[in-house]
């Protein structure tokens, strides 16, 4: 009796099998699992159906009550808010588990993911995925404005605040904004008064890692941006940009007193003294 009574307890216990493969299994939470709702509008299975769908109707049920930037899941608003609750749940104070294990390789020096055309290693998979474009030169992510193309979407992203103007990043200081982060990191040193980066060469220190770059030219005297119309070169290439106008005859800065039109800002800075009375 007591075999009997074991064997009919397995078998109410194993009464959960899957409909793909006939295996069974000890509760229905790993049935639930399983990807058994069908889209019809793509084909792709999924466990949860509804989080799914709302990638063809757009719609982005979870709004933000302090930004308004809305969501299409729960999940992901519910990280978002961490930004302005600064909420850091995880050691090292991180506020994603994710960004945790990903930090956790600064310390160990791991980099797990390897370029197998030029052996180059990174530390995340996505960057790894990034790198490739480098290789195969592809740029799938195209500007429906201008139709300028990035190798990657965040650089699209980016791109679009050149359009609509939007400049999410604010100094807390002195409320500057700004569209991008990193230009919001370096402003910062306005404040701070930080230089972190300094030329090996000269001892000279800089509050931007772009302009210890452009510093490096003094020493090494490259000129890598060349006019394509008169083949002048320059060694930064807002210095090019700027000369390239010489050429168009652009002059994109206007003085809101008069009118008068500038190629270069601080010809309008300059301008800007008549005004005022300090010339």
């Amino acid at each position: 009796k007591e075999s009997r009574s074991s064997k009919s307890h397995v078998k109410a216990v194993k009464s959960f099998s899957c409909p793909e493969c006939g295996e069974q299994f000890l509760h229905e939470k790993v049935q639930t699992k399983l990807k058994s709702f069908s889209c019809d509008d793509c084909g792709k299975s999924f466990s949860r159906l509804n989080s799914h769908m709302t990638v063809h109707t757009g719609e982005n049920p979870f709004a933000c009550e302090l930004c308004g930037q809305r969501f299409t899941q729960k999940g992901n608003f519910d990280r978002h808010m961490r930004v302005h609750t600064r909420e850091k749940p995880f050691a090292c104070e991180f506020s994603e588990k994710s960004s945790l294990i990903k930090h956790i390789r600064v310390h160990t020096g791991q980099k797990p993911f390897a370029c197998e055309l030029c052996g180059q290693r990174f530390t995340q998979k996505g960057t790894l995925g990034r790198h490739m474009s480098v290789h195969t030169g592809q740029k799938p992510f195209a500007c429906e404005l201008c139709e300028k193309r990035f190798s990657e979407k965040s650089s699209l992203i980016k791109h679009m605040r050149v359009h609509t103007g939007q400049k999410p990043f604010a100094c807390e200081l002195c409320e500057k904004r700004f569209s991008v982060k990193s230009s919001l990191n370096s402003h910062m040193s306005v404040h701070t008064g930080q230089k972190p980066f300094a030329c090996e060469l000269c001892g000279q220190r800089f509050t931007l890692k772009g302009t210890l770059g452009r510093h490096m030219s003094v020493h090494t005297g490259q000129k890598p941006f060349a006019c394509e119309l008169c083949e002048k070169r320059f060694s930064e290439k807002s210095s090019l940009v700027k000369h390239i106008r010489v050429h168009t005859g652009e002059k994109p800065f206007a003085c809101e007193l008069c009118g008068q039109r500038f190629a270069q800002r601080r010809s309008l800075n300059f301008h800007t003294r008549v005004h005022t009375g300090q010339i």
